[in-house]
């Protein structure tokens, strides 16, 4: 596989850019390699600066619901771009995409826009402290949410593959109240969330953990979440920035059919393009300014490009259908990747639900933090090296999920398969 191109544009970028790269995981660094630079992408295929091609499984990290590039996403950015780029003042496409997305998810009456998944988050513990009055925030080990200092405390994604505990950077007082606790323990959940002593203002939790890898939860450790933070008056924020419009129209809360004050989403919901959201419960939004006196703004913020990429991809998802075919196709490929990685030559354990799904390469089972931790991530760098090499597109690190888009055919996921069966033969410890 040529890589002249990627490669000096990688020289050229560390010239410029920390690592060569804006967002550490792309590094590549765990994986053993260097990061190939994209020159485009279609449905589900990716094509490198090189003119090398790839089947997709990152998805731009899990919003390419419909593949990349779909014609109807397009021609509404397209026919947005030519009455003006941005506004800094409302517009008609806002209140369409807000009407749409509330009605879509279960627990949101208001829903405010803003620029990414770190500003939803960030702002929906600054609402869920104004409202309450409290200062801790509660979260779990391994969940990532953004890079807002409040959650660099045992998160996940970059910071794991990276090896980082925390970040420089990060005043004490700020840190001092995070606390963050074992995922999917319903004895340490109930010890912490009782105890007097803390001033809890909320538990923010991904309720489908994403970003240790995927970590599917005990549906008992949810219920009793909710039970506690309704009991004892703690706000219950779900980051649904991976699984909102992923696992359902209503994401993880209508697949389990539990409801949460404040939701928090992601790109997935402008089809791709820089955005994100925060959402709930009447009474808690509109304490949002200018209604009332907890402040959040962004010049940004409902873009008329993200709007209409957004309105567009949720027009095709909710169309007839198109959960029960992705579900389905999800099911079968990941079905046949446990066969496959039953019979390899090393212990590896694949956890998944709806269209997300991570191999361990571990025994198994894993069910949280210390689980995840537990899997060889050199293991995983030969893994993704050989698929890499076979036209087969991963995350590269061990601590991600791959994704199965609606672009995805039958043929695209059995040449995974394929290479996928090639790939665990060559492994060794």
């Amino acid at each position: 596989m040529k890589t002249d191109r990627s490669a000096q544009l990688f020289t050229q970028a560390k010239t410029y850019i920390p690592g060569g790269v804006n967002s550490p995981v792309r590094a590549c660094r765990s994986v053993g390699c260097d990061p190939l630079f994209v020159h485009k992408a279609s449905g589900c295929m990716i094509t490198d600066v090189d003119g090398n091609e790839f089947i997709d499984f990152v998805g731009s990290w899990g919003p390419m619901i419909l593949g990349h590039a779909h014609p109807e996403v397009v021609e509404a950015i397209q026919a947005a771009a030519v009455q003006g780029t941005s506004f800094g003042a409302p517009s008609p496409l806002e209140v369409e995409l807000a009407s749409m997305v509330c009605k879509a998810v279960p627990s949101m009456d208001k829903i405010r826009f803003v620029n990414s998944g770190t500003e939803a988050t960030m702002s929906a513990i600054r609402l869920a402290r104004g409202y309450t009055g409290r200062k801790v925030v509660v979260k779990f080990d391994g969940c990532y949410h953004g890079h807002a200092d409040s959650f660099l405390v045992k998160a996940g994604s970059g910071v794991i593959t990276l090896g980082i505990p925390g970040s420089p950077g990060v005043p004490e007082d700020i840190v001092k109240n995070t606390l963050s606790i074992p995922y999917n323990n319903e004895e340490i959940l109930e010890q912490t969330l009782r105890d007097t002593n803390l001033d809890i203002a909320c538990v923010i939790v991904e309720p489908v953990a994403g970003n240790m890898g995927v970590v599917v939860p005990n549906l008992g450790f949810l219920r009793k979440l909710r039970e506690l933070t309704r009991e004892l008056g703690i706000i219950l924020i779900f980051d649904e920035v991976i699984t909102g419009f992923r696992l359902a129209l209503g994401g993880a809360q209508e697949r389990f059919g539990i409801m949460p004050d404040l939701t928090c989403l992601g790109k997935i919901i402008g089809g791709g393009l820089p955005v994100g959201a925060y959402g709930g419960k009447r009474e808690l939004m509109e304490l949002i300014a200018p209604d009332g006196p907890v402040y959040q703004a962004g010049t940004l913020s409902g873009n008329p490009l993200a709007m209409a990429a957004g309105l567009a991809m949720l027009r095709v998802v909710q169309r007839p259908g198109f959960y029960a075919e992705l579900e389905a196709k999800s099911d079968w490929f990941g079905a046949e990747m446990e066969k496959l990685a039953a019979a390899a030559p090393v212990p590896i354990s694949v956890n998944r639900i709806g269209s997300l799904m991570t191999c361990f390469f571990t025994r198994g089972p894993v069910t949280d933090f210390t689980s995840a931790m537990t899997a060889d991530a050199a293991l995983y760098g030969q893994y993704f090296r050989h698929m890499l090499a076979g036209g087969i597109w991963l995350a590269p690190s061990q601590f991600e999920a791959s994704f199965v888009s609606a672009a995805h055919e039958r043929s695209h996921l059995q040449k995974a398969l394929d290479m996928t069966e090639s790939s665990f033969k060559k492994l060794m410890v």
